[in-house]
């Protein structure tokens, strides 16, 4: 089993339980088998980076580090129907209910790790298992009001309905009401535990606890006289003490072990009894719940700015492909904390149409479109909310992106052979399923040479079926067949060197940008051009 918050778990089969439990919830991001974490592939890895992603990703799991939620990215659903399963869990989990319920889960088994990790490091042993039972006895506690919350929340989703049943199953199991027995048992015996402290200058003498009206009547007589009138208890400032015991408190804990050996040698045993009481099931619930939480909370702010983010319509073979006011998340979660501007766009391809070539002036938003049409097949295939207000996606089986890199003095082959194999190994993988971006392919080439490969590339996806987005500076790969759609990066009519950051879909019309561009700065042809004598 894989690893997880608190540390590994036993593994005892799938659907399993050391406290016994029922079969049939494999977990919140697969549907019919727990898959194990797996290393992100080189090309989910490049995607994620192409796209802009990888930001995203690291500022949504800030905070959540115990959870190590980067591999949950990499584990994508093998259908469209398994990605339904995931947007059912996610929809859950915006009712306020139902993320009421799982938060106070979390912050359950978060207190339940910090007392088991607290147990491991303290040397007194007795005191130890005492961390350790507390730890259990939290747990319980946990996973109880857990199922009863989420009864009460009663969830629609496939996959939390499967969690109630479970819940409900496993502890109505014989192993979970024996250790909940057990631990608030022991528990209960040892709050009884009670003594009393005799302290004469540098002396303590330990005895067993005196009754308690002896007690009460006793202090009550002494401080009696010293009472004028109501009193008001000045504020009482706590501070948090080392929670290692000193010399003389393990002294005195060893002299009341004597008063009950037989208690304490129970909870002695205990920690080897149940050294493991967590359920796995549960346990990976809990990491895998927080990969949806913590996206889920990203988007507050985005969606507090207007932002409209929607569960796409996920489809095997849809008959189209489409967005609505869609844009690129990273930059617009960069804008939204600078008080800046988020522009939208709308793309569509239906038909035979398979893939979008992208034109217009540099810095026009041709990048960050190529970006947000990546984004929502990405997010998208994770069963995540997509930036839109509506949308409609294929299930992609990769996807595959090509940006411009950095040439390194040591990589003594040239960036165009090194795109030339990085084109090369993607069209050998790519299919009709598969989604390709590539922003600027051939841009240090020459215009012919970047014409010839250019309409090559994408004749050889075109023949596969693949679908995808297309940037470059040359208009006329635009004009290749039916299967190829125009987007454009406008300008302002009034001023060609205003961006609107606006993607449409129209004609190429690269040259009216330059010849517009040069009437604004003086330099067209018919201003430059030697004047004729008469």
């Amino acid at each position: 089993m894989s690893a997880t918050p608190g540390g590994s778990v036993r593994s005892v089969g799938r659907g399993g339980s050391p406290l016994g439990g029922a079969v049939g919830f494999t977990g919140v991001l697969d549907e019919t088998e727990a898959t194990p974490d797996v290393a992100a592939p080189a090309a989910a890895t490049e995607c994620f980076r192409d796209l802009g992603l990888e930001p995203v990703v690291q500022r949504l799991t800030v905070g959540r580090e115990e959870y190590d939620l980067l591999p949950l990215f990499a584990r994508i659903p093998p259908c469209a129907s398994a990605v339904a399963y995931r947007q059912e869990i996610c929809r859950d989990l915006e009712r306020v209910e139902v993320r009421r319920a799982v938060d106070a889960f979390a912050q359950g088994m978060r207190a339940v790790r910090e007392q088991l990790l607290r147990s491991q490091k303290l040397r007194n042993l007795r005191q130890a298992a005492s961390w350790h039972l507390e730890a259990a006895g939290a747990y319980a506690a946990t996973v109880t009001a857990l199922a009863a919350d989420l009864e009460r929340a009663d969830p629609r989703s496939r996959g939390l309905r499967a969690l109630v049943d479970y819940l409900r199953n496993h502890l109505a199991g014989t192993g979970f009401r024996e250790f909940a027995r057990e631990t608030s048992s022991l528990r209960h015996d040892l709050n009884e535990v009670t003594y009393s402290l005799f302290v004469r200058g540098s002396r303590i003498t330990v005895a067993p606890f005196r009754r308690a009206t002896e007690v009460r009547t006793y202090a009550a007589q002494l401080f009696d006289r010293f009472r004028s009138g109501d009193v008001t208890d000045p504020p009482v400032h706590y501070r948090e003490r080392d929670p290692e015991m000193n010399h003389i408190e393990a002294q005195i804990l060893e002299i009341v072990v004597r008063f009950q050996p037989e208690l304490f040698a129970r909870l002695s045993r205990y920690p080897h009894e149940r050294p493991e009481f967590r359920d796995p099931v549960l346990v990976r619930f809990d990491r895998e719940v927080e990969f949806y939480l913590a996206y889920l909370d990203l988007l507050v702010s985005l969606r507090a700015a207007g932002l409209e983010f929607c569960y796409p319509e996920v489809q095997d073979s849809p008959p189209e492909i489409y967005a609505e006011h869609t844009f690129d998340v990273a930059l617009a979660d960069r804008q939204v904390r600078e008080r800046g501007t988020v522009v939208v766009n709308d793309f569509r391809l239906t038909g035979p149409e398979r893939l979008f070539v992208v034109t217009g002036p540099n810095r026009g938003g041709k990048t960050t479109f190529a970006r947000a049409f990546g984004q929502v097949h990405a997010l998208g295939r994770l069963g995540l909310p997509v930036p839109g207000a509506r949308t409609q996606i294929p299930w992609c089986d990769a996807i595959y992106t090509h940006f411009g890199r950095e040439e390194h003095p040591e990589d003594l082959r040239g960036r165009l052979h090194d795109e030339l194999d990085r084109f090369h190994e993607i069209l050998a993988r790519a299919t009709e399923r598969s989604l390709l971006v590539v922003n600027e392919g051939f841009a240090s080439t020459t215009v012919s040479d970047g014409l010839l490969l250019g309409r090559r590339i994408l004749d050889r996806a075109l023949a596969k079926g693949t679908r995808g987005v297309y940037v470059t500076f040359l208009d006329e790969l635009s004009t290749i067949g039916p299967s190829v759609v125009s987007m454009v990066a406008t300008v302002s009519p009034a001023d060609p060197t205003v961006r609107t950051y606006r993607v449409v879909r129209q004609p190429a019309e690269g040259r009216a940008y330059a010849v517009a561009l040069a009437e604004k700065y003086g330099i067209s042809y018919e201003r430059l051009r030697p004047s004729r004598s008469g």
